[in-house]
């Protein structure tokens, strides 16, 4: 890991070289980079070939939405039987690292963009004393009051838009945030969000949030692992990535690349003390996915874990 001020950090997300107001020492990890996974099931041969939609048999003809929101994404990925494999990884590398802060038992915490809970069950059955679980869409917070059913504590549901509108919920000591940041249209709505989640939390509060990766494509091939980039077209703030999630039947959607240092001067302009950045960790071999699968995905893996504390 290396340690960036949030001068160098503003720097390498802002050409321009405008002025931003210094802050604390973030600690953050060298932005992800393009890497060419061993072998043909990992990589694409030419990166300067135009990915063919349904070349691989899956999603052919399939439309995009007009408005693709990652919300779709968590929806589907949350109901498929298996999970896919980047999903699993990413449960994974959350819930590992809530082990190595002690876990939650005694903690009020917030699960942002809940989809159909996996996250928040995961929060309310490590012990917390309040569980709040938001969406944007009452049918995902109607599903996950059924997967939460079970559970002696009950789990508190707000169906809002955690991406453009987070109410005051709070204080909490936890926020968790799967794939919420890389909604953000443009700078100033990224920045919205990472402030209204700040002001959702306690001091020495802490945000854990897995966010995507940037500069894989064309590179890396994520099919395998259950979701695959069709088309980066820069423009904007931030490119915009074009994707599929490689479910039965696929879902596409739309989403922002942002970099690593984008996300973090959003965390220090919100005012969160320390940015760290963990790789995704991958979850013991099985039958289903064997350690020579898991590595190749470990090599380009689809999201990394962002550790903020207020």
């Amino acid at each position: 890991m290396v340690a960036l001020t949030m001068t160098d950090v503003a720097a390498a997300a802002r050409p321009d070289g405008s002025a931003v107001t210094p802050r604390p020492t973030l600690v953050a990890l060298p932005p992800v980079r393009p890497v060419r996974p061993y072998g043909p099931y990992a990589v694409r041969t030419d990166p300067n070939a135009s990915p063919v939609r349904g070349s691989s048999g899956v999603g052919a003809a399939v439309p995009w939405p007009r408005a693709g929101r990652l919300a779709d994404m968590r929806q589907q990925y949350d109901t498929s039987t298996p999970p896919p494999a980047f999903s699993v990884a990413d449960a994974f590398t959350l819930s590992t690292a809530l082990d190595a802060l002690g876990g939650v038992r005694g903690l009020d915490t917030l699960d942002l963009a809940c989809g159909h809970g996996s996250t928040t069950r995961l929060l309310a059955s490590g012990g917390a004393r309040r569980t709040v679980g938001v969406d944007s869409c009452p049918d995902r917070i109607r599903r996950a009051r059924e997967t939460c059913a079970d559970l002696p504590h009950a789990v508190e549901y707000v169906v809002a838009d955690a991406a453009a509108d987070l109410p005051a919920l709070g204080p909490f000591d936890l926020a968790t945030a799967v794939y919420l940041f890389n909604q953000a249209h443009d700078r100033t709505a990224l920045h919205a969000m990472f402030r209204a989640v700040r002001a959702n939390l306690r001091p020495g509060g802490r945000l854990l949030a897995i966010v995507p990766n940037p500069g894989a494509f064309p590179y890396a091939d994520w099919e395998p692992y259950g979701i695959s980039v069709v088309e980066r077209s820069p423009g904007g703030d931030a490119p915009l990535l074009r994707a599929r999630l490689e479910t039965d039947p696929p879902v596409p959607f739309e989403c922002r690349e942002w970099a690593h240092a984008d996300f973090a001067e959003a965390a220090a302009d919100a005012g969160f003390a320390t940015v760290t950045w963990q790789p995704t960790r991958t979850p013991p071999a099985c039958e289903i996915r064997d350690e020579t699968y898991w590595a190749r995905y470990r090599t380009a893996p689809v999201g990394s874990l962002m550790n903020c504390v207020a």
